[in-house]
């Protein structure tokens, strides 16, 4: 009996120690077995992240590569469009003057860029004062001689550069003044360039292409803002005349200034004026002209069918009716030269700004010049650093551009325009548009 169940104890052993030792091997296969598909998980894990990522790579330098040849087929594009607006023309519509009253709409040759100059296509042309009067008498003594190209206020965008301009492109919006000193003469060394003996004047606005000459390129030529409609833009040559003036009648704080004249420098000038902090004193004829000056801030308003009524009416409103500190004539007649005089109190400046025609004399009481200590000015033109302060203010939103702009018309009615000009309508400037698809649209 001991040794059966010795027997059965060694034999429970083995059993136990072969359910052991089987059980520690089966542990073992299940953990190597774990381990194996574990390291395989992490493995096919690792394999299927870099296969992710190497795809996205792959997929960021697909889209990095596309959109770069996108904006490069752009811009290629954009070029193509704008030399477009050139290929297969030879001649294009423009208006010549030839005299007096006489502008004839003609095909003219398409203008090309020399070295240093561009040519531009013209998004909107403005009329104005000096226009007009050029039409009337058929020349200006300093800056048209007929036959000529007419009309020098405009914007628009470039389409072609010559060889060596690198500050412009095609593509570009612009606004070329119509003239550029020549900044080595007496005048240009004194800060006069308005007065430069080599002032150079281009002409030619009221086209479907100008070409803009290389020292205006260099000196007078500005990029126009994104948001500055271009006809806005082609406001700043007759801006930066009226800056000019009222900067030249040297005003100081507290100042009372009177502008004789509502035409479209005039109001400007009011504008300016009101802009700057001034109290001002419109002089005009119109209801419409009026209406305007209120708009642009003008403090008062005097309306009188003659100027002899409009100057007692203006000095009226001045303290003790001594007369205001700063008088400037923009109307560029005679009669309003020599009443300017009698608007402005003892120790007053009156500016002459308005150009009346050559040879005109005026009688002046000297008497009263001479001891009421008058200062008299006459301010012409502008300079390069007038015209860049004048575009700012017209991209600073401040300028009321679109009160200045009242009409629109195709560049074959330039002359319906002048003649209703001439009979004194209510526009205040019109924006002559060529005919043809302009290469820009301005900015709402």
């Amino acid at each position: 009996m001991p040794g059966k169940v010795k027997d059965a104890i060694l034999r429970g052993r083995k059993t136990v120690e072969t359910v052991v030792e089987e059980g520690r091997k089966t542990v073992e296969t299940v953990v190597e077995t774990g381990r194996k598909k574990v390291e395989d998980v992490v493995e096919g894990g690792l394999n299927t992240v870099e296969t992710v990522v190497g795809a996205g790579l792959n997929t960021v330098e697909t889209v990095v590569v596309k959109g770069r040849r996108t904006v490069e087929s752009a811009v290629i594009l954009g070029r193509r469009t704008v030399e477009h607006a050139l290929l297969g023309r030879r001649t294009m519509q423009a208006a010549i003057l030839h005299g007096r009253e006489d502008v004839r709409i003609e095909q003219v040759p398409v203008p090309k860029a020399a070295q240093g100059e561009l040519v531009v296509q013209v998004g909107a042309a403005l009329t104005c004062g000096t226009d007009l009067k050029v039409f009337r008498r058929g020349y200006h003594a300093r800056m048209i001689v007929p036959p000529a190209l007419f009309g020098h206020e405009q914007a628009g965008t470039v389409v072609e550069a010559g060889e060596g301009v690198t500050a412009f492109a095609p593509g570009d919006r612009v606004v070329a003044l119509n003239s550029a000193p020549c900044g080595q003469c007496y005048y240009c060394s004194r800060g006069q360039e308005n007065l430069c003996d080599d002032l150079l004047f281009n002409n030619g606005a009221y086209a479907e292409f100008i070409r803009i000459p290389e020292r205006i390129v260099a000196r007078n030529t500005l990029r126009v803002p994104d948001h500055v409609p271009l006809e806005h833009a082609a406001l700043t040559e007759p801006l930066a005349c009226a800056v000019h003036g009222f900067e030249d009648s040297r005003p100081r704080e507290g100042d009372i200034v009177a502008v004789i004249g509502g035409g479209p420098l005039g109001l400007m000038i009011l504008h300016v004026a009101a802009l700057a902090g001034y109290e001002t004193i419109a002089l005009v004829k119109r209801d419409g002209q009026a209406e305007a000056a209120r708009q642009l801030g003008a403090a008062h308003v005097v309306q009188s069918p003659t100027i002899r009524k409009a100057i007692q009416d203006a000095r009226a409103l001045t303290p003790n009716g001594r007369g205001v500190d700063i008088a400037i004539e923009a109307v560029g007649l005679p009669e309003t030269w020599q009443e300017a005089v009698e608007l402005v109190r003892k120790g007053g400046t009156v500016n002459f700004f308005g150009g009346p025609a050559a040879n005109t004399h005026v009688n002046l009481d000297t008497n009263r010049l001479h001891y009421s200590d008058i200062t008299l000015r006459a301010t012409f033109h502008h300079t390069p650093e007038i015209c860049r302060k004048a575009l700012e203010l017209i991209a600073s939103g401040r300028f009321q551009a679109g009160a200045f702009i009242t009409g629109h018309a195709n560049l074959y009615e330039l002359n319906r325009v002048f003649e209703n000009l001439m009979n004194r309508n209510t526009e205040i400037k019109t924006a002559i548009v060529p005919s043809v698809q302009q290469v820009d649209k301005p900015a709402n």
